[in-house]
């Protein structure tokens, strides 16, 4: 394969990737998401969340209704101004992501256990990295609109 190839099959990787690493236990994928981006982001709006999964406002919605239900988060008056939403974790809501994190290290390490630690170490190292600059090109591409 040339390297043009194998960089054409990263999208669809990391695609298959979440799909079938997907939490267990009933979590859905959009659900995970929308644990992570709150507890990456302290406090966010329905907005900000929606554009941070990549997903239409209503859909954003409908699984922090979802998430409100089960008591993994709550809304909260924002200090800033009183018009504006924000959402937090509850301790649930912490508790739960916590758990899906040590869940989906537990598949990584399954995943890669034929994998020399090294190996798999660096691959996890690359994958936080390029996670991290991901939310930064995205921050920047929001702030651009």
């Amino acid at each position: 394969m040339t390297d043009d190839e194998l960089l054409d099959q990263v999208g669809p990787a990391l695609s298959r990737m979440r799909r079938r690493t997907a939490s267990s236990g009933g979590a859905s994928v959009l659900r995970n998401v929308v644990l992570n981006v709150v507890a990456d982001a302290g406090r966010v709006t329905v907005t900000g969340l929606a554009a941070q999964m990549g997903v239409a406002q209503p859909v954003a919605s409908r699984v922090v209704a979802g998430c409100v239900t089960e008591g993994l988060l709550h809304r909260v008056a924002s200090q800033e101004d009183g018009r504006s939403v924000l959402l937090e974790l509850t301790d649930t809501g912490l508790a739960e992501q916590t758990r899906l994190a040590r869940e989906q290290r537990r598949v990584f390490e399954q995943i890669t256990a034929h994998w020399a630690p090294s190996d798999r170490i660096q691959f996890a190292d690359y994958l936080v990295t390029y996670a991290a600059d991901s939310a930064r090109w995205s921050a920047a591409r929001s702030e651009e609109s």
